[in-house]
């Protein structure tokens, strides 16, 4: 598949947020409708992308991947076209939640990070649904009463996972920011 970008940005060997970050800069400089090539090394990046595009108009094309390297191709959008970036209203800072954690039985707490992030670390009792196989995977998350918290590593993939379980239908769902790479609580490791 030969695709045509008008430009190409280089986010090889960046973790999540950065690849995103660049592509925010890079399609500022794009008229509407050019295309741009975001070459990146994260296998997170992908479901990244495609949230990120969802939550602002423009368009994920698809991603190819060459040696290691995910292709991912954008189409910026037109004025008529972009909505405003839209964040999750209910936030707890890590410091609130890390409390709830630590005192409360029972807190749901759902980690979108990839699963070699989480098998890494993680807080005891959190599910692991990567924020790419939310849509799939949504059915696994109760629809209760109970707060419901969404956490990644730095805050913008549990964002975008936070405003995707709000428009489900899910009530009491909170972005917990940072996220898990500032967590100063008990973690667990995957053997």
């Amino acid at each position: 598949m030969t695709i045509t970008a008008n430009e190409v940005l280089d986010a090889k060997g960046l973790a999540c947020p950065m690849p995103i970050v660049k592509t925010k800069k890079a399609m500022k400089n794009l008229e509407a409708g050019q295309v741009i090539e975001v070459q990146a090394t994260d296998k997170g990046s992908t479901a990244d992308m495609k949230a990120w595009a969802d939550s602002t108009g423009h368009q994920y094309l698809g991603t190819v991947e060459e040696a290691e390297v995910l292709k991912h191709f954008l189409r910026k959008a037109s004025d008529a076209e972009t909505k405003e970036e839209t964040k999750h209203e209910e936030v707890i800072n890590l410091e609130d939640f890390q409390a709830k954690v630590e005192v409360e039985e029972s807190v749901s707490i759902i980690d979108v990070r990839e699963p070699a992030e989480f098998a890494f670390g993680h807080i005891p009792g959190s599910v692991n649904i990567p924020l790419g196989e939310l849509d799939d995977r949504m059915s696994e998350v109760e629809k209760n009463d109970e707060e419901l918290y969404v956490i990644c590593r730095t805050g913008n993939r549990s964002d975008l996972a936070a405003q995707k379980l709000t428009s489900n239908g899910y009530k009491k769902v909170k972005n917990v920011v940072p996220g898990m790479s500032e967590w100063q609580g008990t973690t667990e490791k995957n053997n």
